[in-house]
């Protein structure tokens, strides 16, 4: 499709499929049910969007068929390819693992020497090994780590562990940490050359960096005594100065702020002790800084 508009890579059904588009959802941009087409174009924004096996997103990219793509960072250092990465997207979040028999113990990375270990990350293994000055044999499995051990085919295997749930089905435990993933957005070498597709993805970049920042943060609603603003404004953790509103009675202010969403928990508590009243915490859509 040679019609100008940036062309985004997206897994087309997996643990990054939903988050992905509810991210480019949340940027304003208007997509349709794709059900099981390969490529659609968002209404209100000139982007089209290619849904791809993930294996396949990094070389899209990097070959220039896509401008960017959203992929996780198992993936991409996996496949080792030439793009830039341009964001990280706080969502997707995993560890490729090294995991055990329940039977068995693992003390310290250096049992792992003369030992076979399974996985389908051989490249990411590898580097976490030789990182480690550990010999050990690395069998590549396209599928089905998990059950390498009870088949005798390893016996350590290297996966994606987010819930452990499928280790404990398969009766295996975590060990060690190889490396910490997450979805990230990645972009190829070709965009900066092209004006238009340049200045697309610098518009969706702001989009993206908006949801982003409001995904993150909270709107905080309060009243409070005037004597005790002055605690109060030091108690809130706000990204900028609080604002201030006159309310009816004259020895009470409104209080309204933008605070990190995990800090709230932290610190209502403290704000009750100060003196504030009617606490509220509201989401935000979308928040440009």
């Amino acid at each position: 499709m040679l019609n100008g508009n940036l062309k985004l890579a997206l897994q087309k059904r997996g643990r990054l499929t939903e988050k992905s588009l509810q991210l480019l959802r949340n940027c304003g941009l208007d997509i349709e049910d794709y059900s099981e087409r390969l490529i659609i174009t968002t209404r209100n924004f000139e982007l089209d969007i290619l849904f791809l096996r993930d294996d396949d997103i990094p070389e899209y990219v990097s070959d220039g068929v896509a401008d960017i793509g959203i992929v996780g960072e198992d993936v991409l250092y996996e496949r080792n390819v030439e793009v830039d990465v341009i964001r990280k997207l706080g969502y997707g979040k995993c560890n490729l693992s090294l995991a055990i028999p329940e039977n068995k113990t693992l003390n310290n990375i250096s049992e792992l020497n003369g030992k076979r270990i399974a996985t389908s990350y051989p490249n990411l293994l590898k580097k976490f090994l030789d990182e480690n000055n550990i010999k050990a044999t690395i069998v590549e499995i396209s599928g089905s780590v998990e059950i390498a051990p009870s088949l005798g085919v390893a016996d350590v295997i290297c996966d994606l562990v987010s819930t452990g749930n499928t280790l404990k089905l398969n009766k295996l435990k975590k060990s060690f940490d190889v490396f910490s993933s997450e979805a990230v957005l990645i972009k190829n070498k070709f965009i900066d050359n092209d004006d238009n597709k340049s200045l697309l993805l610098n518009n969706l970049l702001v989009r993206i960096d908006s949801a982003l920042t409001a995904k993150t943060s909270k709107y905080l609603m309060m009243n409070a005594p005037k004597s005790s603003l002055e605690e109060i404004e030091k108690i809130i953790p706000s990204l900028k100065s609080p604002t201030i509103l006159p309310l009816a009675d004259p020895t009470m202010v409104a209080v309204h702020a933008v605070i990190p969403a995990e800090q709230f928990w932290e610190i209502y508590q403290k704000l009750k002790s100060a003196g504030a009243s009617g606490i509220l915490i509201l989401p935000i859509e979308n928040m440009i800084l």
